[in-house]
Order: C-alpha cells, then structure tokens, then sequence
C-alpha cells in the first residue's frame, strides 16, 4: 500500500507541475520549514511539546484560487520519549529516539480570500489535510551504547509464540493541522502552522505489545536484547503489557514557513480573473 500512495503522490505532483503556465498567477511557492518536532505514544500518552526536536525542511504550493492551495513537503527531524520524563510508568524504565523523514502532500483551505495585491487581504488562518509517507528508526542507549531496536526484536518479533514479523520502518500517516500566513508583497509569503500526523503504526517507539518470555528471549538473542526489552525492576513476566495496543502513534511539527513566489505578474490567483499578459 506504501508504495502505491507513494506512486500516485509523485504522479499528482508531476502533473500539477505541468499544468504551470507562463502566463498564470504567481501560483507557485517555493521555500523552507522551520520548527520542532514531537511525539505521542506510549511513552508519552498526553504531553504537547515534551522532549521537541530541531525539525527543517523544504515545501512547495501551488495556489490554485484565493480560498486553496495544494502543498507539498519534505520534513527531515527527530523524536524521543521516555518514561522517566514524561509518564507516569516509572517503572517500566523504556526510552527511545528515532530519526524521521516524511514527504507530504497536503490541501490548504485558507478561512479568508488571499491576495497579493495591496489593497487586497493579504493575510489569512487556515487548516490542512493529506497523505504522508515517512521513515523511522527508534534507537535505545545501553551502557553508552544506542542499539537500533527493530532489527532486535525486543518484543519477540520473529521468534516462536511472538507477535510475528518485524515492524516497517516505513509507514503512512494522516496529516492535518492548522496554521496563518501572511503575503508580503508580490514575492514573499511568510506563515506558522502547528500540525499533527496520525500514524498507522504503533512501533515509533519500539513499544506496541507484550512483554515477551525475557529468560527465552535471553537465551536466543543475547543479553543486550533481553535488557533492553524489559528494564524494570522486578522484571515483568512473558504475557504482561508492555504497550497500549489500543492505539497507534503520533509525531507533530509546529514552526515557520518562508517562500518566494515565482511566476507572472497576475496578482489575484485568482482562476475566475482574466489572466495578465507577461508583455
């Protein structure tokens, strides 16, 4: 399924880009993305904001009218969770960091007609919604050591009477969010926005299920699998919950956007208008 919603977004982005001509609107948008980034999970069941990560990346939009506008990115960041600092799970002792990519593409409903010209607005609220593609890759630290966890099998995946196969380090999610942007002059856009990205995997944390047999999983993984699968003290015992496998994950960006606009001198975007000559 991954793969074919990465397909059809790459084709969607392919054609909208040649639907650009010389003679529209400055439609076009091309700039960077600014903030931090966090989780939600087992880990961190509520916490807005807990443990941000430095987030960074590139967006382009294309305005198709005033009221919305087509965008699409790609973010590069980090996030974390821990036990210790943000549940009350103290005793379960689990903690992580992942490295994430996403590409997005997503639709822009912006609450008030936006322009470029002077005398027109110029600012505007607005949400979003789409389909995101993104990669993970929860580490934990032992000893000084950090140990990329899925290749392991803390839970027991891939052994007899676990949950099964591995967990994909790639998945999709659902993003939606809020944000404000404001048209400086006829080039420049500036805007924030705050945005969630519901996840259809429960593993960004290497935490989803149950506690696996740890003197079994001792034995036929090593030492540094079976303690970085249970941490506790006492130990739990093979069949407790480890995780929520009610509910599945979520990651968050919220910064600053800035972009250029390029491409002819109609002012308007808007579809309806006639369209200016570039003579």
């Amino acid at each position: 399924m991954i793969k074919y919603i990465s397909r059809i977004s790459i084709l969607l982005l392919a054609l909208l880009c040649t639907t650009i001509q010389p003679s529209h609107a400055q439609r076009s948008e091309f700039g960077a993305f600014g903030g931090v980034s966090f989780y939600l999970g087992d880990l961190n069941p509520t916490t807005l904001f807990a443990q941000p990560k430095i987030a960074g990346g590139f967006l382009y939009r294309y305005n198709l009218s005033p009221r919305w506008a087509l965008k699409a990115d790609f973010v590069f960041s980090k996030i974390s969770g821990s036990d210790a600092l943000t549940n009350d799970n103290y005793a379960r002792n689990l903690s992580f960091e992942s490295p994430l990519t996403e590409f997005s593409v997503e639709a822009e409903l912006n609450f008030f007609k936006l322009y470029n010209e002077t005398r027109k607005n110029r600012f505007t609220p607005y949400i979003y919604a789409g389909i995101t593609l993104f990669s993970f890759n929860p580490k934990a630290e032992l000893n000084g050591t950090l140990y990329e966890l899925q290749s392991l099998g803390t839970e027991g995946q891939g052994l007899e009477g676990g949950p099964g196969k591995q967990y994909s380090l790639t998945s999709v999610a659902i993003p939606f969010g809020i944000g404000i942007k404001v048209t400086m002059g006829r080039h420049f856009s500036l805007g924030a926005e705050w945005g969630m990205r519901y996840t259809f995997t429960d593993y960004l944390d290497d935490v989803g299920g149950i506690y696996f047999d740890n003197e079994l999983l001792r034995e036929q993984r090593g030492d540094i699998v079976a303690d970085l699968a249970d941490r506790s003290t006492p130990m739990h015992q093979a069949g407790e919950q480890r995780g929520n496998t009610t509910t599945t994950d979520l990651y968050s960006f919220a910064g600053l956007t800035f972009t250029v606009k390029f491409g002819n001198e109609d002012k308007t975007c808007d579809l309806k208008k006639p369209r200016k000559s570039l003579h």
